[in-house]
């Protein structure tokens, strides 16, 4: 099982950014996927989910309206798009394999300007 983060980067407030994790050893399309976050200092927490054929997500209240978290099955790939970005949305983002649990090795979005 393999799963890698990408898109990570430096931006200014209020610019967009988009990450991708690419999957592979496992059968995506089977897989509901996630992604998480964490701030310096700070405790992960859960950013946005997507179910295995993408028809359901979910949002944390803080990224509601401005992240959009998406697939494509025939890719293996879950993205996770950002707008509006606040300078509080700087942290090591993380792609998981909802289960069996399993996470990638994260990619840094820093909003400053």
């Amino acid at each position: 099982v393999q799963l890698v983060e990408s898109g990570g980067g430096l931006v200014q407030p209020g610019g967009s950014l988009t990450l991708s994790c690419a999957a592979s050893g496992f059968t995506f399309s089977s897989s509901g996927m996630s992604w998480y976050r964490q701030a310096p200092g700070k405790e992960r927490e859960f950013v946005a989910r997507i179910s295995s054929a993408g028809g359901i997500t979910n949002y944390a209240d803080s990224v509601k309206g401005r992240f959009i978290i998406s697939r494509d099955n025939a890719k293996n790939t879950v993205y996770l798009q950002m707008n509006s970005l606040k300078a509080e949305d700087t942290a090591v983002y993380y792609c998981k394999r909802t289960y069996p649990e399993y996470w990638g090795q994260g990619t840094q979005v820093t909003v400053s300007s």
